[in-house]
Order: structure tokens, then C-alpha cells, then sequence
């Protein structure tokens, strides 16, 4: 509240809300910027005099950029904070002292708030929240809860309701943080508070809603200052909230949830700055989708792991031990335990956590159990409802938690939220990679409009725009080939040329080859070789297809790269005379004589793998591709002792990568074989370059890529990079046409069934790839309906997407179009079910 523009925007929407709905606006307002954590060093008795100056002046001040009299708006209350530091009280920090001076902040912000909003014209009246919050002790509360940090009571006295109507201003503005306590003097709610505020009084008054103005857009399905990704959720219910709150989220104090969930009072999280924005809405009637919502972390965690062998069927240790726990007034989270071990940790914005306090409890329980206490550790938690039963989408997860030392998992009860405890400095990093991991499995649901808005850097403006796809603008004549037969693929040529200029523009890049098992058709290829690309090949057919099409192809532009190939394709291909790669030792050890005399290049798995799905993660120890770095010496000794010329290096781990730092590594690792080698001349760094596949996908950021390149190319320059990418060149340029067969309602399921399936396009079944589906038929129509897009073949697998939004009257006849399919697409399709292999056509 330390900005004029906030209290203007405040104005606006408080008389907006008048205006519109009809009703009766009560603002609660906390108090300015880092001034309860000064009257927070008053209290603690530090410096007090000079603390109460500087905040006088800083009010004073901010009174004059709103253009108030300091002393006409603050005068009374500049006064009671000069005489509460000298109240006699203020020797011994007495409790209802430090409540009083605590609750200055928002008394003053409150009343200067009132003031310049008058002054602009709003309506507004003031009110003293002391007059209507009432303080309420808890069970076996210390002194310090009682005064510092209360709860307040959740049900209204009879008179309640008319005694507010009374108030004569349409408009009110009262204080967070504070409330009555029970011997008449002030009491405050403690962290939290002033939200918390809102939500008794919006409970108590049974309002229409409870609005939460801050300096963010709402609740996010991680913290965005971590997880630039990160979704606004615009949805949500009170239980996946208060989760989402507990486990991490600043946004909204857990408390604030209670009051408006038990009065059903709908909640919102809104921007000051951001209106505009949707925010997160709260309430009972938000959809039941299950899925991970959110994923947080939490710092500083302590774990207490106490073990003992008497503890198997002992009556009452549990209570025993819980009992220490009570007794230095900590506070448990999360509990593990097996026949003789109970592991806890304790949350320290929950507890005071401090050495001496550990101390004194280990040595209690010491009495009863050995004790061993863990720090600093790190929670991560995934939030959402249904988490058992996506278990089984959460591998990629799991394999990441399985790097790390994991000393505690603890699942909720209430399905709710599955938590990994780990130390600290093993959890920087973590939380970007474990949310694409969630995105990437289909856990986190973020294509359910109900739960899930824009993405932060969206919201901040930073997204790369995605182009408009190609085929939008020819609709007429893709309806036109696909009323010839369907199912059917169209390639578009203009496309894929335009992706090769981009590559070719990229100067750090020596040597391109086009993966040709991406799509072999002879348009494409012609194309990519006018462009200037070579070829790369993996089998004796590829190369067949490259010299049928292209005879004139000088063989020093194509690569042959097989993974276990017969014998007979290596002497095939190097009769060719292209660039053979090889990447085992036994293949020149069982068959000298093809090799001895030649120039190889050697494929080298650098023990580690990255993709967009497992099947695509082509490194590391489970991965047939490559030979072992630690084999390398190996094989060149062989090599060696058959006169063969190492010329080039050679790694692929993976496909779909994004991260800069990934090239980097890999080009650096290469070039440090090479060295060893000795007559290597070319680095070949693979392809697996990304496209958009999702309508929120941004494009490969090829400058970013290019820059890295460039930057690690200069520390080698002794070497030319090669590439050799695929999907990158052709898939944008590929649709897939197919008619809709029939429309079936099942147990509440729509499903649109196609006349394709995964015989001719197998990457959902294979990598639970996600391809955009449009009704063409229907393209402007609104996509008003959610349906999973099946094919005909006889497997559960035959399902191109699940809930797929499409026109509600999408009906058997039309057509329909799967984007991005021109890689791994006829390429990849067969018989299966003796069905037909689709047809291909070529557009310019």
C-alpha cells in the first residue's frame, strides 16, 4: 500500500464493485511496506526512539506525494506511536504493549487511506477492526499466542449483521492483522495476518466474495521467480488452496482459507497492478479435475529420525515421544515410519527452530530412542487431487528424485499432495526440471482451461510468438485432396525450405545433414539437398532411396549411422563411398577386413541422455546406442592396428532438447575425445532440435543456440561442427488428413473416431506425443467440445489425445487434421491390421 497508484486502483474497484453489483464494499487494508517489521524491532526493544521518528516521516512524506495534511489526516495517531515508546510498559516488552504498537502500522495506513480516498471523490468511511474481530484462545495457547498471533472467533453474535448495516458509508475501509482481546485491549493475528482479516470478515458478513489485492497475478502451479513457466491457476477448490498454501505458496497465508471455506464465502486472489488478470478463484464449485495442480519447496526443513528396536508393537512410544515434542512447543509436519524407525521434520515457519531447542529435545528423546537430527533439508511437494492414481505417470519424477538423496517421502492421507524431503543443496535446480516432467507426462493437466491460465513469462510478456501455421491459410485446397481419400499426408515445401534457411543462417555450423528417417519422401529430400543439406541414413534402404532419388548426390554428402546393422550394410555403404559412423569395438573385431585401411567417424555415448520421452533418450548407460566413454581408448587401439583414420566424433542423446547448457556439454565433451584421438576433424553434435508441438509451446530459441555454439566453438576451433537434425526441418511442414468415422458417447467420454490410427501415425501411442487436432471442416467454428480422438486399430493404445477441444457438432463425414506430422509420421506407419498406408501429397 506504499503506492498512490494502488490506493487509485483500490478507488477504482471498490466504487466499480458499488456500481455494478449493488453492494456494500468493505477494504481491508494491511499496513505500508516494511513497516511492521519496523514496529517488529520496536518490540524486540531496538532502537525505539530513532525507529519511531524515521516511521513518523515516512508516513508524514507519503502523505505529501498523495497531497494530505500530515498532521490533520495522522496527527492523533503519529501521536499515540510517539506515546507508546515511552509507555512504561515498553521496559519489559510486555505483551499487550508490543500487540498495541504492532497494530499502529495498519491503524495509520488505514487512516490516510481513508482520507485520500475521500479526497478522490470515493465515499468511503472508516472502521475500527477491533470493533468487530474478537479475539479467541486456543487450547494449551502460550501467553505470546494469546496476544501475538490469534485466532479470531468465526461465528457472528446476533446483532452483528445490523450493527455493520448501520454503517452509513457504502464504502468502508478497516485494518488487517488486528482484533479485540478478551480483557478489552488489542490483540494480533500474527503472520498472515491482514488476509486472514478479510476472510473473518468475509465469513461473519456471509459477503458475496472475499478479494485478496497483492503484487502478484494469483496462486501459480510453482513459484514463478523459480519456474518462469509456471500457470496462474484461475480455479481451484478450498482444499487444493489450502494444500498449495501449506506447502509452500506466499501468496496466501493457510490460515485466510479457513474462515471463507467454513461460511462457503467464495475467495480471489487478484493483482493490484494487474487487473486485467483473471487471478485464482476459490470457492466450492470449482471443477474436480484430477492431476497435479502445483509443485513447491520449502527450505530450511529439520528432520528428527529416532530409532529403536523396542518401538515394534510398543504401546504408547508414539505417544511418548510426541509428547518431548509438545513440550518444547514444536510443531510436526510430516511423519515416516517402519517397524523400528519414526522419522518427522519439523517446518521452521511454523516453529521456533533453533539450535538450543534441537539440543534440549534430542536429549530428551534420547531417553527413549537414539536420535540423529538432519539439516538443512528441502521439502518438495506436489499438490493436487487424485495423486495415487497418477503414480504411474510420476516415473520421470521419481527417476529425478532417484538422483538425489532422498530422506523422506510421505504421501497425505487425503490424496492431496506427495512430498520428497531431500538435503537442501541437492534441491537448487530441481523444481523447473520436476515441472516440465509433470507438464511432459500429462500429470500436471495444463491443457484443462478450468484450472490452468497463462504462464508467468506470458504474463510478464516474455513468450516467443509462434508463427501461424501454414495450413490455415489453405484450407479450401487441403479439403480438396483429402475429399480424394483419406487417411492422407500433405507436405508442404515452402515450410521445410524455410526451416533449412534458418539452420543455414546459423554460421557457427560447418556441416548439415537431414536426418532422412524423419521422412524420406523424394520432394522432401530434393528439396533439403537444393538447400544445401546432406543426407544421413541408418540402414542400406535409406541409402537405396537417397542415390534412386538423387544419383548425381556427391557420396562425400551422405552419413550412414546404423545402430546393430548386419554386416553386409557397413560394406554396402562404404562401397558407396559416403562417411560410415561405427560405435562398438566388437564390430571391428568380428569383421576386420570391411573396415581395415578406412576413415571412420566413431559414435560415443557420453554416459548421460536427455529427451523429450524416454524412448527418445538416447545416452546413458540404458541406451543401445554409442560406445562406452571408457571403451574409447579401446577402440582406437583397434582401430589403430587396422590402419583406420578416426575423422570425426559423433554423439545423439536425445531428442526434443531445449537447454543451451545441454549443446554446450556435449560439443566441449567431444571435442576433449578428439584431442585425445588425435585425427579427428569433425565434431558431429546429432539433431533432436525441438518444434512447437503444443499450442503453447514456444519456438526453438536457435538464436540462444546459436550463441552457445558459437561461444564453445570458439574455445575449439579446430575442429568443423556437424549437425544432422530430422523433426526440426519437416515436422511443421506435415499435416495428416483423416475423415471422422463416428461419434461415441461412453460413461460420459465423447469420442471422435478417425479412419487413421496408429498404424499411420504411432507417435501418441509410442512417446504420448501431443499433436494439435482440428475439425477442418469446422476450422472457425467455436471448439466448445471435449473429446478423446481414437483411430480404428485394436489397441488401447489407438489414441491420438484425450479431451481434445474441438466444435461440439463435430459429426461422421468430417475432416479432420492432425498438425506437425510431416516427421516420424508415413515414415514410421505400416499395415498393422491389414489396414492401407496412407497416401502422400506435396504442395508447393
Amino acid at each position: 500500500m506504499s503506492r498512490r497508484n494502488r490506493w487509485d486502483t483500490i478507488g477504482t474497484l471498490a466504487a466499480k464493485r458499488r456500481a455494478e453489483d449493488g453492494v456494500r464494499v468493505l477494504v481491508v487494508v494491511s499496513a505500508l511496506s516494511g513497516v511492521t517489521n519496523e514496529l517488529t524491532a520496536i518490540c524486540a526493544g531496538d532502537g525505539i526512539a530513532a525507529r519511531v521518528d524515521a516511521l513518523a516521516e515516512r508516513h508524514r512524506a507519503f502523505c505529501d506525494e498523495l497531497g494530505l495534511d500530515p498532521e490533520t489526516v495522522l496527527g492523533e495517531r503519529l501521536e499515540t506511536l510517539r506515546a507508546l515508546a515511552v509507555d512504561p510498559r515498553a521496559a519489559s516488552l510486555a505483551l499487550d504493549w508490543q500487540a498495541e504498537v504492532l497494530a499502529q502500522g495498519e491503524l495509520m495506513s488505514s487512516t490516510l487511506g481513508a482520507a485520500y480516498l475521500r479526497a478522490s471523490g470515493h465515499d468511503f468511511g472508516w472502521c475500527d477492526a477491533r470493533d468487530w474481530l474478537d479475539a479467541v484462545s486456543l487450547p494449551n495457547a502460550s501467553g505470546w499466542a494469546q496476544r501475538l498471533s490469534v485466532n479470531c472467533r468465526r461465528e457472528a453474535d446476533a446483532g452483528f449483521a445490523e450493527r455493520f448495516a448501520a454503517q452509513s458509508n457504502p464504502l468502508l475501509i478497516t485494518q488487517g492483522f488486528i482484533a479485540r482481546h478478551g480483557d478489552g485491549g488489542t490483540a494480533v493475528l500474527g503472520r498472515g495476518g491482514s488476509d486472514t482479516s478479510a476472510a473473518y470478515f468475509g465469513g461473519l458478513l456471509k459477503a458475496q466474495r472475499v478479494e485478496i489485492w497483492t503484487d502478484v497475478p494469483g496462486m501459480f502451479s510453482a513459484n514463478p521467480r523459480e519456474v518462469p513457466d509456471a500457470r496462474l491457476l484461475t480455479r481451484l477448490d478450498y482444499a487444493e488452496a489450502q494444500e498449495i498454501a501449506t506447502t509452500g505458496a506466499k501468496v496466501l497465508h493457510p490460515r485466510s482459507l479457513g474462515p471463507c471455506r467454513h461460511a462457503s464465502v467464495p475467495m480471489a486472489i487478484l493483482d493490484t497492478e494487474r487487473p486485467e488478470l483473471p487471478g485464482t478463484r476459490i470457492d466450492t464449485l470449482a471443477a474436480t479435475i484430477p492431476g497435479v495442480k502445483a509443485i513447491s519447496r520449502r527450505n530450511g526443513i529439520v528432520l528428527v529420525s529416532m530409532e529403536s528396536v523396542g518401538m515394534w508393537q510398543s504401546v504408547g512410544f508414539l505417544a511418548d515421544i510426541f509428547e518431548k515434542f509438545k513440550h518444547h512447543g514444536l510443531s510436526v509436519d510430516l511423519i515416516g515410519s517402519s517397524e523400528t524407525n519414526v522419522t518427522v521434520s519439523l517446518d521452521p515457519s511454523e516453529n521456533l527452530v533453533s539450535t538450543n531447542v534441537l539440543e534440549a529435545l534430542s536429549a530428551d528423546l534420547e531417553q527413549i530412542c537414539r536420535v540423529k537430527v538432519i539439516v538443512s533439508c528441502a521439502a518438495i511437494t506436489l499438490v493436487g487431487r487424485g495423486i495415487r492414481s497418477l503414480l504411474h505417470k510420476l516415473s520421470g519424477v521419481w527417476a529425478a528424485f532417484g538422483k538425489e538423496r532422498v530422506h523422506l517421502i510421505s504421501q497425505s492421507s487425503n490424496d492431496l499432495n506427495l512430498t520428497f524431503v531431500i538435503d537442501e543443496a541437492d534441491a537448487d535446480g530441481m523444481l523447473p526440471i520436476l515441472h516440465a516432467e509433470l507438464i511432459d507426462s500429462g500429470a500436471m493437466p495444463v491443457h484443462e482451461a478450468q484450472v490452468f491460465g497463462p504462464r508467468w513469462r506470458e504474463i510478464q510478456g516474455q513468450l516467443r510468438p509462434k508463427p501461424v501455421p501454414w495450413w490455415k491459410g489453405r484450407r479450401e485446397q487441403l479439403l480438396a485432396l483429402a475429399a480424394a481419400d483419406t487417411p492422407r499426408y500433405v507436405y508442404h515445401l515452402p515450410t521445410v525450405r524455410e526451416r533449412a534457411r534458418q539452420l543455414a543462417a546459423i554460421e557457427a555450423v560447418d556441416r548439415r545433414y537431414y536426418a532422412i528417417k524423419a521422412n524420406s519422401h523424394p520432394a522432401v529430400l530434393k528439396a533439403l539437398v537444393a538447400e544445401g543439406f546432406g543426407l544421413e541414413c541408418v540402414s542400406e534402404g535409406e541409402l537405396q532411396r537417397v542415390f534412386e532419388v538423387l544419383p548425381e548426390l556427391d557420396p562425400a554428402r551422405v552419413l550412414f549411422t546404423p545402430s546393430f546393422a548386419p554386416h553386409h550394410e557397413y560394406a554396402a555403404a562404404l562401397e558407396r563411398g559416403v562417411t560410415v559412423t561405427l560405435d562398438n569395438v566388437e564390430a571391428l573385431r568380428r569383421w576386420p577386413e570391411i573396415f581395415r585401411g578406412r576413415s571412420l567417424w566413431l559414435r560415443i555415448d557420453l554416459g548421460h541422455g536427455d529427451g523429450h520421452h524416454e524412448k527418445v533418450n538416447t545416452g546413458g548407460k540404458t541406451s543401445k546406442f554409442g560406445l562406452a566413454a571408457a571403451r574409447v581408448d579401446e577402440f582406437v587401439d583397434a582401430a589403430r592396428a587396422l590402419e583406420i583414420s578416426i575423422v570425426g566424433v559423433h554423439a545423439h542423446l536425445g531428442s526434443g532438447v531445449e537447454t543451451r547448457a545441454h549443446w554446450r556439454q556435449m560439443y566441449d565433451e567431444l571435442a576433449g575425445f578428439a584431442r585425445r584421438i588425435g585425427s579427428v576433424q569433425v565434431l558431429d553434435i546429432g539433431g533432436g532440435l525441438p518444434i512447437p508441438y503444443g499450442q503453447d509451446d514456444e519456438p526453438f530459441d536457435l538464436r540462444d543456440w546459436a550463441d552457445g555454439l558459437a561461444e564453445v566453438k570458439a574455445i575449439h576451433p579446430a575442429f568443423e561442427l556437424a549437425i544432422e537434425p530430422g523433426r526440426f526441418l519437416v515436422a511443421e511442414g506435415g499435416v495428416l488428413l483423416a475423415r471422422a468415422t463416428q461419434v461415441v458417447e461412453k460413461d460420459g467420454i465423447l469420442r471422435v473416431g478417425l479412419d487413421a490410427g496408429m498404424n499411420v501415425l504411432v507417435r501418441p501411442a509410442l512417446y504420448d506425443a501431443w499433436h494439435e487436432i482440428v475439425n477442418l471442416q469446422q476450422l472457425d467454428a467455436a471448439t466448445d467440445g471435449a473429446f478423446d480422438v481414437v483411430g480404428p486399430i485394436c489397441e488401447s493404445s489407438d489414441v491420438f489425445g484425450h479431451r481434445v477441444k474441438l466444435p461440439a457438432g463435430t459429426a461422421p463425414g468430417d475432416i479432420m487434421l492432425i498438425a506437425d506430422a510431416g516427421a516420424y509420421g508415413y515414415a514410421m506407419a505400416s499395415t498393422y491390421n491389414l489396414r492401407a498406408l496412407p497416401a502422400e501429397d506435396v504442395i508447393e
